[in-house]
């Protein structure tokens, strides 16, 4: 075999894991027409809408917000609450408390407990404020504050408004710059490598540095 021969096969074989992994459109995302506008920017937004009240959203918190915290600074995660029904609003009312106070990776995994799990109520305002007042796993003063600020009501109703401009009618679903959809068809964890080639993609299409 000469070099030449020789270095295109190697070159073949070490391209080979990166092609491997290649998102595909219509398999591991999908394109919306109408994206949805990003909180920043300057940076590429991973957009999560779910409901506390949700399995699938059960199961791909851990694992999403443990990769977030891998993403570079050009990056962030934003996390919305769907509005369904008027009974979800008490819900989408705990997780714009949650955004507020910055508390997302130490009080989702016990809100998340609590509502599929334990089945509370946390959605009734009486029973959340006493079960967080009752928590030791996080800053409890801190998500009571936000909770009861008077933005958190406004916050809550944006996500009712995002939920129905937008026809979000699945959970979870994980937008990558506002208008690449995760599909996930091996998994959550296999899903965090389309979501970090969908980075890349935004990132480059729009020069962020």
């Amino acid at each position: 075999m000469g070099l030449k021969k020789m270095s295109g096969v190697l070159a073949a074989v070490f391209l080979l894991p990166a092609t491997a992994f290649a998102a595909t459109e219509g398999v591991d995302y999908i394109v919306w027409d109408n994206p949805i506008k990003q909180e920043r920017a300057d940076k590429v937004e991973v957009l999560e809408f779910f409901g506390y009240f949700c399995v699938h959203c059960y199961e791909l918190d851990p694992v999403l917000l443990k990769h977030s915290q891998t993403f570079e600074p050009y990056a962030y995660l934003r996390t919305e609450h769907v509005v369904w029904q008027p009974e979800m609003f008490g819900l989408a009312r705990v997780a714009a408390a949650v955004n507020r106070s910055s508390l997302k990776y130490q009080a989702n995994p016990a809100v998340f407990d609590a509502v599929y799990k334990q089945r509370i109520d946390l959605g009734d305002e009486a029973t959340f404020i006493r079960w967080a007042g009752e928590q030791r796993g996080f800053d409890s003063k801190k998500l009571l504050a936000a909770y009861k600020n008077p933005a958190n009501l406004a916050q809550a109703k944006r996500m009712q408004r995002l939920t129905e401009q937008y026809y979000i009618a699945q959970t979870p679903l994980v937008l990558v710059g506002g208008k690449y959809q995760v599909k996930f068809p091996n998994g959550y964890r296999q899903g965090m490598k389309t979501i970090d080639e969908l980075i890349q993609k935004v990132r480059r299409e729009r020069g962020i540095k």
